[in-house]
């Protein structure tokens, strides 16, 4: 099953009147990118959150909040640490002074200094850690529901985008065949003229014929184009989403579009390898976002 790297979850919990609320966004990265913040009384427990987190989400640039909230309590309590407003203040009033500023904006300056003001550290019991744990838990899975749908959505685009190549790769089947027949066709006619000529080496001008036509075959490549399609679509279907694979495959299929393009020498081949092309930037460009 395919999944998108972006995603969104919420999950609220509650416990002895503390309301636990967990967010979680995600967006596409191709390594795991990972924004936390935490409550300062859960500040301890910052690497064990991350490390699940870690596990949990795998990849990707995820930006994660978890908020408390005292239910009951005023949530305009505030706590202020006096004896260093007052050493921000002194030291705000001494720059000041050496530079013949004004006072007046000293207090509200040192006011907003860290550490100045804040919310009051309350112990965090076992209880509410197992429940904090638990609710990021809930988070997480509801990204992950969110995740499974879009990869879902990006699964039938780039079924479409394969399947358009494997449509033009049969175009490009179909045509092979007339353009081997032109080439035969003009260079029996070069022999023809060329062996009218004296001192000529008829079996080096043969093997130069034979180079010439092994160095247009494409049989090779549409063979292994064909198979890396097949390989793509069963990758589709996989029960891993495995955006690197996906995105593996798509080089291997432009490696072998390329080369047909450059070998085939033909006007009408040129065009479909030019619209096989532009199918497979589609592909580029969506496999970027599976996880």
């Amino acid at each position: 099953m395919l999944k998108s790297m972006t995603g969104y979850g919420k999950a609220q919990a509650e416990i002895n009147n503390v309301l636990i609320t967990a967010e979680v966004k995600t967006l596409n990265s191709k390594y795991l990118e990972l924004n936390l913040r935490l409550p300062k009384a859960y500040s301890d427990a910052e690497m064990e959150v991350r490390n699940l987190l870690s596990h949990l989400l795998v990849r990707g640039k995820a930006n994660v909040v978890v908020e408390v909230q005292h239910l009951g309590q005023s949530s305009t309590h505030v706590d202020y640490n006096k004896e260093l407003f007052a050493y921000y203040y002194s030291t705000l009033q001494q720059l000041a002074d050496s530079v013949g500023a004004s006072h007046d904006d000293l207090f509200r300056l040192a006011l907003q200094q860290p550490e100045v003001a804040g919310s009051p550290v309350t112990e965090v019991g076992e209880e509410e850690w197992q429940l904090m744990h638990e609710t990021i838990r809930m988070a997480v899975k509801q990204c992950d529901v969110f995740r499974a749908r879009e990869g879902d959505a990006l699964r039938m685009k780039l079924h479409g985008y394969a399947s358009e190549i494997s449509r033009l790769l049969q175009e490009v089947e179909k045509k092979d065949g007339e353009r081997i027949a032109s080439i035969r066709e003009r260079l029996e006619k070069k022999m023809e003229e060329l062996m009218s000529l004296e001192k000529l080496d008829r079996n080096r001008l043969e093997q130069e014929m034979f180079f010439y036509i092994e160095k247009l075959d494409i049989s090779e490549e549409k063979v292994r184009l064909r198979t890396h399609l097949n390989y793509f679509e069963q990758t589709l279907k996989s029960a891993d989403s495995n955006g690197k694979k996906l995105g593996f495959l798509g080089q291997e299929i432009g490696r072998e579009i390329n080369t047909i393009g450059s070998k085939a020498n033909d006007a009408t081949v040129q065009l479909l390898v030019v619209q096989m092309k532009e199918e497979l930037e589609k592909i580029k460009e969506q496999s970027l976002n599976i996880l």
